[in-house]
């Protein structure tokens, strides 16, 4: 999946989990601190792909497929939050970032046996449920 793609999806999961499942264009704009036309790009990128429904001026929600995606991209980012920090050692501030770079190209079986070495964690560092996908 390209990044671009995975990195809106995750916003959208996580805009989801903070709004109570009501997420709408402006709060993607203002979480990936992007512009109102680049998400409105993706978002139409989004539906042609069958990741998310939408209508015009409403809120938008996940297919099947796509809450699968973002489900997935948020363990394997919380995962690699956890496992960077308990056991690297890296410093708060550069957890996200590093997470962030991770979850791109860890495989679905690197990121288990990462979970299971930190006996399968239910909070990451900044505080977020850790919720293991769906198979």
């Amino acid at each position: 999946m390209e990044q671009s793609r995975e990195d809106y999806l995750r916003a959208i999961y996580c805009v989801g989990e903070k709004n109570d499942g009501l997420i709408q264009s402006v709060d993607i704009v203002n979480y990936l601190s992007v512009s109102k036309p680049a998400v409105s790009e993706m978002l139409k990128k989004l539906v042609t792909q069958k990741y998310v429904k939408m209508k015009p001026y409403s809120n938008i929600s996940f297919t099947a497929k796509g809450l699968r995606g973002a489900e997935k991209l948020t363990y394997k980012h919380r995962i690699s939050e956890a496992f960077l920090k308990n056991v690297l050692g890296v410093k708060e501030k550069d957890l996200h970032k590093e997470a962030h770079q991770l979850e791109h190209v860890l495989s679905d079986k690197v990121v288990e046996k990462m979970s299971k070495y930190l006996n399968d964690p239910k909070v990451c560092p900044c505080g977020h449920k850790i919720i293991k996908p769906k198979s």
